[in-house]
């Protein structure tokens, strides 16, 4: 606005409203001593909100002033807080922040990496804003309600009600999200450290996870187009054992090739010679409450063991066909297979009870848990719906949830719902154990390793054999030995004669 008068300086300050100021511009005008012209945008375009200093100049100086608007910073400090994540968790352990006091986020950037008793969570923001304070330090753990961070909002977001700030489900997934030409990208962090170290944009890969999530196996996939060559996950190094423990698994492993990257050295241990405590958190929290509850079961234990001579010979003539869709085949596909037809001869041990065992609740869907040794700790995520998926699919499947749990990534839908347990203690060491019922689930096996043995054949020769040894444990509240020992059975035939699998495979 530009204003001409003679003589009289006057200062004053008009609200943007419509009304104000053309009021405002009427008393200029009954003013005789006082000229004017102005020029502005229609106010009604005007952002809302901030106020404006008008000055006015004597008509007699040589020169002229515009009147400035200044806009004043006055973005309310909204607390977000750490909304009910579900699963009647009540605490978290904050694990890592993604933000910094005085950095800009904007919706669905990603706050920081909690870690209930259940599942690793990525938090994101709800507002546009600037990061004014952090209430906790990494290992800190908060409190469900209580404010995580105070965010500066954006002027625009000045208007949202009250209650938009108080509580809202918190994004409870285990990625975050990348604007990408238009669209959202979804990939954990690891994913997006994986993509960047290899110089790969996101927007050229195509995500096979749920709703177009791009997984590990994406990543390396795309680089196998690019290099030729099938490139193994991280969580396959493994440390070299002695030759008399790799004997079994010596058919389920390439030999290493010349040149390849030797395994990284184990840091040594260092004594401190003192004494050390400190709170349990997360997972192993978990473990005190879940076992606390399983020592109330009585247990029925019951041990075999399982020829695989001729499953070892059928991974070895599938194993190649399946690295060429991209995916490693292990054992693990075809003994969470067998379970689960299993399963529908016996769905007894597909069966939950409640806290007081006095209902017993049948589950239509085969949820087949995999404990799972993580750098968090001992895990159990859990393959959905395993009665309706191939051998292969269990298999891609489980290679998601191995590169989840390695980053840190399982989220609650990945470990919560289990119907029935395989804990796969083999592929560490070891025979025969005790496993220990994961409640409210009936059944939980454990499965030894591989061992090639000698064994007698149909015609009395002695003969090499691959033995593997299973341990089950079952709650003897509902399932008597007998059931136990027929499943046993019936899931041991499948696995010696996997031909026959074929027969009830859906």
């Amino acid at each position: 606005m530009l204003v001409n008068f003679r003589g009289i300086i006057i200062s004053a300050k008009v609200k943007m409203a419509t009304t104000t100021l053309r009021g405002s511009l009427r008393l200029l005008k009954r003013m005789p001593q006082l000229t004017y012209h102005c020029y502005m945008q229609c106010p009604m375009l005007q952002p809302p909100g901030p106020e404006r200093t008008l000055h006015l100049i004597p008509c007699g100086a040589t020169q002229w002033r515009h009147f400035r608007t200044n806009y004043r910073s006055n973005g309310k400090i909204l607390p977000f807080k750490l909304s009910d994540i579900g699963e009647g968790i009540m605490e978290v352990t904050v694990k890592e922040w993604y933000v910094k006091e005085g950095d800009k986020v904007s919706q669905f950037d990603s706050i920081c990496e909690v870690q209930s008793d259940k599942a690793s969570v990525t938090i994101t923001s709800r507002y546009d804003g600037v990061i004014r304070k952090l209430y906790y330090d990494v290992d800190d753990t908060a409190l469900v309600g209580n404010p995580l961070v105070d965010i500066e909002a954006d002027r625009a977001q000045e208007g949202s009600p009250e209650e938009d700030v108080v509580e809202t489900p918190a994004v409870a997934q285990p990625h975050t999200h990348q604007e990408i030409k238009g669209h959202k990208t979804q990939a954990t962090p690891a994913v997006r450290r994986l993509a960047i170290e290899n110089n790969i944009k996101l927007s050229e890969v195509v995500g096979t996870g749920k709703d177009g999530r791009i997984l590990k196996e994406d990543i390396l996939n795309f680089l196998a187009k690019q290099t030729g060559a099938i490139l193994p996950y991280e969580g396959e190094q493994q440390v070299p054992t002695p030759a008399v423990r790799t004997t079994a698994s010596a058919t389920s492993r390439h030999k290493a090739p010349v040149g390849s990257t030797p395994a990284v050295a184990v840091p040594r241990p260092v004594f401190t010679g003192v004494d050390r405590t400190e709170p349990l958190k997360g997972i192993q929290k978990a473990m005190v409450k879940t076992m606390t509850a399983a020592l109330q079961i009585p247990p029925f234990g019951y041990c075999d063991e399982v020829d695989l001579s001729q499953l070892v010979r059928l991974r070895t003539e599938l194993k190649g066909l399946a690295e060429s869709r991209g995916v490693k085949l292990s054992y693990m596909p075809f003994f969470i297979k067998a379970a689960s037809l299993g399963l529908f001869h016996f769905p007894i041990l597909n069966a939950s009870v409640d806290e007081g065992c006095q209902n017993i609740t049948y589950k239509a869907s085969h949820n087949i848990g995999l404990a799972m040794d993580t750098p968090q700790g001992l895990i159990v995520p859990n393959v959905k719906s395993v009665q309706t998926l191939s051998i292969f699919d269990i298999a891609v499947e489980l290679s998601r949830l191995q590169s989840l749990g390695a980053s840190g990534q399982l989220g609650t839908a990945e470990l919560t719902g289990g119907t029935f347990t395989l804990s796969n203690i083999g592929s560490i060491g070891g025979t025969y154990a005790t496993p220990v019922i994961l409640p409210p689930e009936v059944v939980i096996a454990a499965l030894g390793k591989i061992q090639v043995l000698p064994r007698f054949n149909t015609q009395g020769d002695v003969t090499k054999a691959h033995i593997m040894s299973v341990s089950w444990t079952a709650d003897h509240r509902v399932i008597d030995g007998a059931t136990m020992c027929r499943f046993s059975n019936l899931w041991r035939s499948y696995l010696e004669n996997p031909a026959s699998m074929v027969l009830d495979l859906k």
